[in-house]
Order: C-alpha cells, then sequence, then structure tokens
C-alpha cells in the first residue's frame, strides 16, 4: 500500500520552461502584422491637436483603426461602449460609424491623451508590450501543455510509438472502433463523449490516460479529483481497460482530502515522481 502523505510531499511547485512565461514568437508575429498601420499613428504622438490629426490620418488610412483594440489590451475587433446617450457598438475591422464617432471613442477612453500628452514614444513598443501582458494569460494552457508533454516523453522513453502504440486525444468511440471494447459503462451507454489524453495499447488491456498540472489551487481540482474518481469506480468491472491519472503540482496541498479520496480508489494514480521511476513500463502490460 503507498502512503498519501509520503506520496504528495514530492509533488513539484512547478514545471515550467523557458517557454512558458512568454511566447515571444506569437507576441512579434502580432505585433508585425500591425506594425505599419502603428506606425502610421506614431505620427500622431505629442500632436498638439490631436482629435483633428486623427481625422485626417484615419480618413486617408481607414487600417489604421486596427490598431485601436490592441492600444485597450483588446484582441476583439469589435467593443462595446456606453455612455448617456446611449450604446455603441464600435467595429474596427469593418468600420460602422462616423471618424467623428470614432474620435469620440479615442476621446472618452483616453486614447487621445496616451498618444497626443507623449505619454509612450512608440506605439509598436507599446503594443510589443501589451502583447507581452495579454500573452501571460496563456500560461495556463502553456501549463497544461507542458504536463502533456512531460508525459509524452516518458511514453516514448518507455518503447511506444505514437499513432501505433500510444495516442494522443482520442475519444471513447475512437478507442471502442479501434480494439472493440465496449465502454458504455464510463460514456452513460454512449451519451458521454469522453476524451482522453492519451491512450496507449498493451498486450492485455487499453489504457486511458489523464494529465494535469496545477500549480495554484482552485475550485477546478476539486472538481477534477471528483470526476475521476467517478471514471475509476464506472470502469473498475472492466478487464480490457484500465484508467489512468497523471497529476502533479502544489496547487494540490489546499485540495488534498478531494485528491486522496480519488487515490484511495484509483489503483493507477501516478505524479511525476512516479514516471522518474520508470512507473509506465511498470504498469502497462
Amino acid at each position: 500500500m503507498r502512503d498519501f502523505n509520503r506520496w504528495i510531499a514530492n509533488f513539484r511547485p512547478s514545471i515550467a520552461n523557458y517557454e512558458y512565461y512568454v511566447d515571444f514568437k506569437k507576441v512579434f508575429s502580432n505585433v508585425d502584422e500591425l506594425r505599419i498601420p502603428l506606425n502610421i499613428l506614431n505620427s500622431l504622438i505629442g500632436s498638439k491637436d490631436i482629435e483633428s490629426d486623427f481625422k485626417k490620418v484615419a480618413t486617408a488610412y481607414p487600417e489604421t483603426l486596427r490598431c485601436i483594440p490592441i492600444l485597450l489590451a483588446k484582441r476583439e475587433n469589435e467593443i462595446m461602449a456606453m455612455d448617456e446617450k446611449g450604446s455603441y457598438t464600435y467595429r474596427f475591422d469593418k468600420p460602422n460609424y462616423t471618424i467623428d464617432e470614432y474620435a469620440t471613442f479615442m476621446r472618452k477612453t483616453g486614447l487621445f491623451d496616451l498618444i497626443g500628452r507623449h505619454i509612450i514614444n512608440n506605439l509598436v513598443d507599446y503594443v510589443t508590450g501589451v502583447e507581452v501582458g495579454l500573452d501571460s494569460n496563456g500560461r495556463k494552457n502553456r501549463g497544461g501543455h507542458l504536463m502533456e508533454d512531460l508525459v509524452e516523453r516518458y511514453l516514448i522513453k518507455a518503447g511506444y510509438e505514437k499513432g501505433v502504440s500510444y495516442f494522443k486525444e482520442m475519444y471513447i468511440h475512437e478507442i471502442e472502433e479501434r480494439w472493440g471494447i465496449d465502454l458504455s459503462a464510463i460514456s452513460n451507454n454512449g451519451d458521454a463523449e469522453k476524451r482522453f489524453d492519451f491512450v496507449v495499447k498493451g498486450d492485455k488491456a487499453v489504457y486511458g490516460i489523464e494529465t494535469n498540472f496545477y500549480s495554484s489551487s482552485g475550485s477546478k481540482l476539486n472538481e477534477t479529483a471528483r470526476s475521476y474518481k467517478t471514471i475509476t469506480l464506472e470502469a473498475r468491472g472492466l478487464d480490457n481497460f484500465k484508467f489512468v491519472w497523471i497529476t502533479d503540482g502544489q496547487g494540490w496541498y489546499k485540495a488534498k482530502n478531494n485528491l486522496k479520496e480519488t487515490f484511495d480508489v484509483l489503483e493507477h494514480l501516478y505524479s511525476i515522481t512516479d514516471l522518474e521511476n520508470g512507473i509506465i513500463k511498470k504498469i502497462i502490460n
């Protein structure tokens, strides 16, 4: 019997690699798409009559309007705003208001102050900073992919080949069709379409693997633990299918009771330390 407290004590604070923090390739690509219209708008920096000059630039170069959302750290081409006169939905890819109304938008959002008062020196540099800030929101997704990548490296190290003996992101119906396994017990008789991060074909059974990493706590952890406990109980009577959960991260420390409930019923619940100790080769057969 494994000791839960000793097991969870080895959870990692982070699995971040150097590319985790900012995807600069994506940042630079996004900025390059707007570099020309941003440089046109640079002519407005320090303008003594910013509203009049903006109208002239936007009339001569309407493509500059595409830059406005990102100046407010928005990726959408549509921005809603309301005041005492009513509500407005501004489009910046296909202008739907007059230049005067877009000037009103610039004034009321504070963009004229930002540009006209020379608070910034270069809009390309400014947008690069905005993109870096927005890209930080992608760390959660990158964190999930980091765990998947880590698990995949251990699958390959154990001798499994992608598309042959292991598969990524496979749905229950695909497992049933490929190997003739009845998984209705965990799909609510076909009504629930579960997808596993990895599926590995062993000699005696098929293994559905879920992976995740939580560096911080939150309600999602308790929900995940309960969900995987349910799958564990539903899959108990299946001889040719095994459910495997590989998780880690010190975010679990505040949700350890829920994790322990699943630990107590799920035979194949493992951590990064288990991967390092060769658990893949030990369990898949």
